[in-house]
């Protein structure tokens, strides 16, 4: 099986979109074969220029149909030529996946490729995406998205999460899981997962708090009391929890709960676990304890986010 990559580069494309080539080049180092040939196109042909200034060589459109067609993203949304347009509208007639990173969304939308389906990008741009092209049903908070033919990721870091779920569709998880541990990524992001991460949004500024939040992601199942954690950062209870709360701005108590709910939130929305199953390995213990901690950070029940993840789904 041989899979043709045409990659659309535009004039200040965001030059870590091209991370999602080495994805497939090392798919064909796995698989012993040339499975993916990427060609790098845009409207004209020749050096394009990048975010950084310096250029990239391109091949001009042209009549050759590509298995896949991928339009990478910008720093700003900037609006899609004529030519780039015109480009994808074809290409959806004889392509069997058309696909985009980041705000290549816009592109697709101009082309009116996203009308009636979901899609995501970058959380900066979603609800603009979804302001200029209400026809779309834009999930801001995801890493990508298929819906039939057609791919989208959120920022330029997710295009390698799509890129790998391309692989996974053609090759098998077990060539995908391979590239991305060749690459020292984590294999793979499902597509469901937030664009947010807990760790991060708590912004521990000192490695001492930062090894006590990754034991406690790690150890969801204990029961991740202060002593517990201040052990783990090598402090006295009470140092730790006031480290604690001038760094992240809360208690350990309302961190460990933000853990809990984004752990159990992904497990509800990649696969079928029954709910008590989820409240018991993600550390709640029971589903009333969870429910209340989703009506608190999601403002409803897990039951809901089930049923939404379901669908899209379905």
């Amino acid at each position: 099986m041989r899979n043709s990559i045409g990659l659309i580069l535009y004039p200040a494309f965001q030059v870590l979109s091209l991370g999602v080539s080495t994805v497939f080049e090392f798919a064909n180092k796995n698989a012993g074969e040339t499975v993916y040939d990427v060609t790098l196109l845009s409207a004209g042909g020749g050096a394009v220029p990048s975010s950084l200034g310096f250029g990239v060589d391109t091949e001009a459109f042209s009549e050759r149909v590509f298995d896949t067609v991928i339009v990478v993203g910008d720093n700003i949304a900037a609006p899609a030529t004529e030519g780039v347009v015109d480009y994808l509208r074809c290409a959806a007639r004889t392509s069997r996946r058309i696909a985009a990173t980041c705000t290549g969304a816009f592109v697709l939308a101009e082309a009116g490729l996203l009308d009636g389906r979901r899609a995501t990008t970058h959380w900066f741009f979603a609800r603009t995406l979804q302001r200029d092209y209400p026809a779309i049903r834009v999930e801001e908070d995801r890493i990508f998205i298929v819906d039939g033919p057609i791919w989208t990721s959120a920022g330029m870091s997710a295009g390698i999460d799509l890129a790998l779920a391309l692989v996974e569709k053609d090759l098998g998880s077990d060539i995908a899981r391979t590239v991305a541990r060749q690459l020292v990524v984590y294999h793979r992001r499902a597509g469901g997962q937030s664009q947010f991460s807990a760790l991060l949004e708590l912004d521990a500024k000192s490695d001492r708090v930062q090894t006590a939040l990754v034991y406690a992601k790690n150890n969801l199942k204990a029961e991740l009391s202060v002593e517990e954690l201040a052990g783990a950062a090598n402090l006295s209870p009470r140092q730790f929890s006031r480290v604690f709360r001038e760094e992240t701005g809360q208690s350990p108590g309302k961190a460990v709960e933000r853990l809990r709910v984004e752990a159990a939130r992904l497990m509800m929305e990649s696969g079928k676990h029954p709910i008590d199953l989820i409240a018991r390995d993600t550390g709640f213990g029971d589903r009333e304890r969870m429910r209340r901690a989703f009506l608190r950070a999601f403002g409803q029940p897990p039951q809901a986010i089930k049923r939404t993840a379901s669908a899209a789904h379905s």
